[in-house]
């Protein structure tokens, strides 16, 4: 009986991650459409803004369905610890894209530049996802191994906020 409330939660998940995939295509095309149908005026900066507020669109639609395929993983304890050892991983990305951009800036290409300040533009948001992983972690390895991914992404993250005011300055006093 098991097994197959499984399955059919497993089921639901790809049904809803396929629903999700569906209106993310049809909100690109029809994105796409209207620069097709106003050149000039989607080369700007608005145009822009509305294309990056669109992506986090997608990306919070796409939250919904892996929140509750994380929920069902957290029942199986070999899983969860994949998971929680590819989370730990990913969070590792984090201080080493801010090492890199901070220590060896002068040295990279614009391609890895616009890498890691993507990855580290991400970072609340992944911070948000390793929360809710360790709130679902149900045994003690997952649970310290996410703990450790979430510790160095906030840390990580602290640390990018402080350079970031220390760079414009900080508060200033008058």
């Amino acid at each position: 009986m098991t097994s197959i409330s499984l399955r059919v939660q497993l089921g639901l998940v790809a049904i809803v991650y396929a629903a999700v995939s569906a209106v993310a295509a049809a909100l690109l095309y029809v994105r796409h459409l209207q620069e097709l149908r106003y050149p000039a005026e989607a080369s700007g900066g608005m145009w822009a803004a509305g294309d990056a507020m669109l992506w986090i669109f997608i990306i919070c639609l796409f939250i919904v369905p892996t929140v509750f395929l994380v929920w069902i993983i957290a029942k199986f304890e070999a899983i969860y610890k994949t998971y929680s050892q590819l989370l730990l991983g990913l969070s590792l990305t984090a201080p080493v894209c801010l090492s890199s951009l901070y220590l060896g800036g002068n040295y990279l290409t614009d391609g890895v530049k616009n890498l890691c300040l993507d990855r580290l533009f991400w970072s609340p948001l992944m911070l948000l996802g390793i929360g809710v992983s360790r709130l679902a972690a149900r045994f003690d390895r997952a649970k310290k191994l996410v703990s450790y991914a979430l510790l160095i992404e906030g840390l990580t993250f602290a640390t990018t906020v402080a350079l970031f005011i220390h760079a414009w300055g900080g508060p200033r006093s008058r």
